[in-house]
């Protein structure tokens, strides 16, 4: 299962579920009902799984041919209600353990009920049982991952046997397929990873740089010593300094907290730190050692800096970089 939610880590999301449907992928995951709507209408045959859906939106995952995953006793009754009016036959749906996530999921204490439930219910199917590693990308966590390897398998096990039934099994998220392959059971789901992007930095130098956010240079200045740039007069030349401007902000994706020499964008493969607080829709670097024309490239983020780098810095994670680049942003694809 590749995972395409959140418009494909900020990447696109038809574009990419249209690939991965080329390449044969076995299952796409999304986060919403909404999401895999726009899926289907685009075309996409592939088999989606919705990891959150809400029992508001069980009618129109019914009627796009979506999967839910069902994660309580209120949401499988909700389900089946639905399932039974419509007079559903074997209806695909997923079940998710809580195995110390503490997010969603069936407890222990709930699985006797799940299984009287569905127990000689033919409306709905079973095709997959699951749950989600907390700590898979940390190495300090290893025996926590493992307990929950081992309570997963457990109450799977307890389900399948139960109901007579041999549904998909599945754990894995991108860190867990590097770290724990003992614990791949009959599918993984690949998330950050198939955008380029690794916790672990010896696995980062094996993955390509998958998306590049480019800019260019609206309009170069020189300001005398004295002068400022931007709201708040964060920055205060010391010295002459060349500026541009680059049409490109935190309504954007680009946060706040990268400016102010904090971060840089890269100009002719030369760094040009921030200058100044970001702005809704432009932000300002100091180009005065770069030589460069307005018009030229810019690079926000791609091979330097690279989201990880990023991240780090601004003390979060890649994900939250990737997917705060807004759709107003033109996404370009290339096969």
């Amino acid at each position: 299962m590749v995972m395409v939610k959140a418009f494909g880590y900020g990447n696109g999301g038809l574009e990419i579920a249209n690939l991965l449907q080329h390449h044969q992928v076995d299952y796409l995951g999304v986060a919403f009902a909404d999401e895999g709507i726009s899926l289907k209408n685009g075309g996409i045959r592939l088999p989606i799984m919705v990891l959150n859906p809400e029992s508001t939106s069980f009618s129109s995952i019914i009627q796009y041919q979506l999967e839910p995953e069902i994660y309580s006793l209120k949401g499988l009754h909700n389900f089946l209600k639905i399932a039974e009016h419509k007079k559903l036959n074997q209806f695909p749906i997923h079940l998710k353990i809580d195995t110390g996530m503490h997010r969603l999921g069936f407890e222990r204490k709930d699985i006797d009920e799940l299984i009287q439930t569905l127990k000689g219910n033919n409306t709905v199917q079973v095709k997959s049982i699951l749950s989600h590693m907390a700590t898979s990308d940390d190495p300090s966590h290893y025996d926590f991952a493992l307990s929950q390897i081992k309570l997963f398998d457990e109450l799977s096990s307890k389900i399948m046997i139960n109901l007579q039934i041999n549904p998909i099994r599945h754990i894995l998220n991108t860190s867990g397929i590097s770290n724990f392959p003992e614990a791949q059971f009959n599918m993984v789901r690949l998330g950050i990873g198939i955008y380029g992007v690794s916790n672990d930095a010896e696995e980062q130098k094996q993955l390509e740089n998958v998306g590049t956010l480019k800019s260019i240079i609206s309009q170069i200045r020189t300001i005398p010593p004295g002068d400022s740039v931007g709201y708040g007069r964060r920055f205060v030349a010391e010295k002459e300094t060349i500026v541009a401007t680059i049409p490109i902000g935190y309504a954007d994706g680009i946060s706040r907290a990268w400016g102010n020499g904090v971060g840089y964008v890269e100009i002719k493969n030369q760094k040009a730190f921030i200058l100044g607080s970001v702005c809704m829709d432009m932000l300002m670097v100091d180009i005065t050692t770069i030589s460069c024309n307005e018009g030229d490239d810019v690079i926000i983020f791609g091979e330097s800096p690279t989201v990880s780098e990023m991240a780090k810095t601004l003390k979060t994670i890649p994900y939250e970089i990737l997917t705060s680049i807004s759709q107003r942003v033109k996404r370009v694809f290339y096969r």
